[in-house]
């Protein structure tokens, strides 16, 4: 059963039989917003870019982009750099893999970002979207909606962080502005 995430609502990741996932995917889907041109309905591209930080405590120690497919340590891993988005079918057009169990002990929390890299706002952008599913089963656990456009062009979506002996996934769904998650570092940090 998905979980329509609002934000900073968390949800914890142990499967719905018990025990803990050992690998999820963070997706990312979009479709680019029809305008009116002098020729008739067009659409606009948009490039929307999913990236992945990872922390150790406050300090961040590897990022996951779409120039950095895979974290150091091999536990991130991002499937390819999408520049024009999808048809708005719900299928993911970027994403992030995390295998839960190798992601090294001292990596507490995993922020995920969105943002536009060819600088468009999210006012622009149709059927957006962020999804969590557990990539052993292709069961979607959670899904956060990208709603209400904005003149932002960036969205620290959110994270994934260390709970006892578990991982529980927080909807962050803060706006921002920046074409790369560089730019967006001052605001994850009061999210850690």
């Amino acid at each position: 059963m998905t979980v329509n995430l609002s934000k900073g609502q968390g949800i914890s990741l142990e499967k719905s039989g018990g025990g803990a996932l050992s690998s999820v995917r963070m997706g990312l889907g979009w479709k680019a917003a029809p305008r009116r041109g002098l020729f008739g309905k067009r659409t606009k591209e948009i490039d929307l870019d999913a990236s992945a930080v990872l922390f150790a405590g406050e300090q961040p120690v590897d990022v996951v982009f779409f120039r950095h497919l895979v974290s150091d340590d091999g536990s991130v891993r991002h499937t390819g750099d999408n520049l024009v988005g999808g048809a708005g079918q719900g299928g993911d057009d970027e994403a992030v893999l995390v295998d839960l169990q190798r992601v090294p002990v001292h990596v507490d929390q995993i922020v995920f970002t969105v943002n536009s890299f060819t600088g468009q706002t999210f006012a622009e952008v149709e059927n957006a979207f962020c999804r969590l599913v557990d990539e052993t089963t292709g069961q979607e656990m959670a899904r956060y909606t990208l709603t209400g456009g904005g003149q932002y062009t960036a969205q620290i979506m959110a994270k994934v962080h260390r709970t006892g002996g578990g991982w529980t996934m927080t909807a962050l769904g803060t706006p921002a502005n920046g074409r790369t998650f560089q730019d967006l570092m001052p605001a994850i940090v009061p999210h850690l």
